[in-house]
């Protein structure tokens, strides 16, 4: 690394600034102290970005996208196009797929930057450190690095130069982190002294906060994560992979994830996506899977992304002769696949590390199950960090916990959407969080034009009044929001200054709170302790139990503690299962786990003596899955599930009934 002289204010002893930095390097244009310690209520003040991807340069086989983070050799060597790119990008073929036109743009990079970064350029880096740096000291605090790829993408791309194996990119990505951790920290004149920090507890995230710096997160959004693909709908993993796989990203120090992206694999189902893209990626998902997507109509007010009329697309000319990209049904907007038996226990598994479940691009299907699952385990550990899920999610993910962030969308829709979910985050007390998805694929906002209505002003201060930010400038190209849009991550600041402009400070004042949130959920989900299920073992008895010459289905097949037996009752209305917990208990929350056989009308009832009932929790309203009953603690030694009406033609099913305390 070039090392430049001391800058003078380092010699003043301002903590923020490196006493070397690389030279030549990109500006900062930012000047004042970063805020530190915490508000008056010991909270934690802060941007979040819930959603970023540092490392995708070295993704899907390492050409997709050009351009380091860092470089040990500085800046021209970070910031500089893929070779194929040159001399006038006519073989930028992702360019081509994703955004339309014919690709050809400037190739170079520093120190000229003339075509990119671009709020618009799908294919060239956008996190490069200097630029993060800028975003740290406009007021955020905490980062979400998800290691990403996509082993079918990097499969299919012409140009790669390394493997396609998606846990050897996962593990790559890792180290990267760690070194551009040390880089900093050379910077800063040694190990733990530089404001880029990794943390792997929320109590770490909040000491590094406090003392002004920037807390980074390790997320992983990869398709087929511990090898779990499936190939014509057989899983090609199993639980040991996922326990092996599991073990192996906390250890790297990974804390959230999602168990899907893309492609439907051996664990969920996906949400779609649309248009030309949309298309680009079915067939990706034909050449992974060996089917394309399924849909069937959805049976609630939730759907997945629609698909029908999608946009033909220039990978089409992948699919093999004779195979071709089916149409789908307008009413049809569901994936047909959710959670399978493996992401249950993928989900169950992640429980039990306190890592925290990122539901975007999972189907409604998939995440609906997953939700039932964290209701009825009371676990906080959700995230939704992107716009990714279907929004009607929001006050369910609130309810248990959850943190919800939004997509880097253009400061009007970012508004118009932040005030939508405003009554949300008031009724739960809940700060609100961003996902930038730099360098994933995803498109940024654009400029609103030199005369645009409260336009950004430069130069302007920090949300926290401490800094003063002005236009950045690396190399020869200085970039101003308003005529380029979000190019880059460190325009980050510049973009919250243009949301407080056209949305008011409201808005802001729930992003500076995001950090705190998002570390609230973190804190609960390591706090989690699973509950007693006072039913496990215990006694039972029902009005009826299904005959079968080859398997029983006798009540105690639904407390004996596993998903692999069930209780079956005879095939008419009025059927009842009846669980002795053997003492009285303060009874507050019933889980059921509900075969295919499920109720429609049913009541939770309880006794302290086995002859006096009381309805504590009933519906009219069943739809099977996994239901919670929740109600004010009462003293029961016996817990009845009464079924008034069923579900279906047969009986009623019951994989497992879970009985606690609250």
């Amino acid at each position: 690394m070039a090392l430049g002289p001391t800058p003078s204010s380092a010699a003043a002893g301002d903590w923020w600034t490196p006493t070397a930095r690389p030279t030549p390097d990109s500006q900062i244009n930012v000047t004042g102290e970063p805020f530190t310690g915490t508000n008056a209520e010991g909270e934690v003040r802060g941007f979040v970005d819930a959603h970023d991807h540092l490392f995708a340069n070295e993704a899907f086989g390492g050409r997709l996208i050009c351009g380091k983070t860092f470089s040990e050799a500085g800046i021209a060597d970070a910031l500089k196009d893929c070779p194929e790119h040159y001399p006038d990008g006519s073989l930028a073929v992702f360019d081509f797929i994703t955004k339309g036109g014919d690709g050809r743009h400037d190739p170079v990079g520093w120190p000229t930057f003339k075509d990119w970064p671009a709020h618009d350029s799908l294919t060239h880096q956008q996190n490069y450190y200097a630029w993060v740096e800028r975003a740290w000291r406009g007021g955020q605090r905490v980062l979400v690095n998800d290691l990403v790829t996509n082993g079918v993408i990097c499969s299919v791309y012409f140009f790669k130069d390394r493997s396609c194996d998606e846990m050897t990119s996962i593990r790559l990505q890792a180290k990267l982190t760690y070194d551009l951790q040390a880089y900093v920290d050379k910077m800063y004149g040694g190990t733990g002294k530089g404001w880029f920090r990794i943390v792997t507890d929320s109590a770490q995230a909040r000491e590094v906060i406090k003392q002004g710096k920037l807390a980074v997160i390790l997320g992983v959004e990869t398709s087929e994560p511990f090898g779990c693909k499936q190939v014509l709908d057989i899983a090609q993993c199993s639980k040991a992979d996922i326990d092996a796989g599991l073990d192996e990203l906390y250890a790297l120090g990974v804390r959230s994830m999602f168990l899907c992206h893309k492609f439907d694999n051996a664990l969920c189902g996906v949400r779609f996506d649309e248009g030309a893209l949309g298309t680009a990626i079915n067939v990706g998902q034909f050449l992974s899977t060996g089917t394309f997507w399924k849909t069937e109509k959805c049976t609630g007010p939730q759907h997945d992304n629609p698909i029908n009329g999608a946009s033909a697309s220039e990978a089409e000319a992948e699919l093999p002769a004779g195979v071709a990209v089916p149409s789908y049904a307008g009413d049809a907007q569901c994936n047909t696949r959710g959670l399978t038996d493996l992401g249950e226990y993928a989900v169950r598994g992640m429980m039990k590390r306190k890592m925290m479940l990122e539901i975007d691009h999972m189907s409604v299907k998939a995440v609906g199950r997953a939700l039932d699952i964290f209701e009825a385990e009371s676990y906080p550990g959700v995230i939704s960090s992107h716009s990714w899920m279907d929004l009607n999610w929001t006050e369910r993910v609130y309810g248990l916990g959850g943190f919800v962030a939004q997509y880097m969308h253009g400061s009007e829709g970012f508004v118009a959407e932040a005030n939508r979910t405003k009554a949300l985050r008031d009724k739960y007390d809940v700060g609100y969080g961003y996902g930038t998805d730099m360098n994933g694929v995803g498109g940024w906002p654009g400029p609103r034009g030199a005369d645009a209505p409260n336009k950004v002003t430069y130069p302007f201060r920090s949300v926290d009044g401490g800094s003063v930010i002005d236009r950045q400038t690396t190399g020869e190209r200085t970039w101003d929001l308003n005529t380029d849009g979000a190019a880059h991550y460190g325009l980050v600041p510049d973009w919250i200054e243009d949301i407080r402009l056209v949305g008011g400070q409201d808005v802001v004042n729930d992003l500076f709170r995001g950090a705190e949130s998002y570390l609230d959920t973190w804190g609960a989900t390591e706090k989690h302790q699973a509950g007693v299920n006072l039913a496990k073992g215990a006694a039972a008895t029902a009005s009826s139990a299904e005959w079968n010459p080859f398997t029983s289905y006798a009540p105690g097949r639904a407390v004996d503690g596993t998903r692999d037996t069930r209780w079956a009752s005879d095939w008419s209305d009025d059927q009842s299962l009846r669980i002795d917990l053997g003492s009285t208990h303060l009874v507050g929350r019933v889980t059921l786990d509900w075969e295919r056989a499920y109720g429609k009308s049913y009541r939770i009832e309880l006794s302290t003596d086995g002859a006096n009932w009381q309805t504590a929790w009933s519906t009219t309203s069943g739809d099977g899955g996994l239901d919670t009953a929740l109600f004010t603690g009462t003293p029961a030694r016996y817990v009845r599930v009464h079924g008034l009406e069923r579900g279906t033609g047969w009986g009623y099913s019951l994989y497992e009934v879970g009985v606690h305390s609250s």
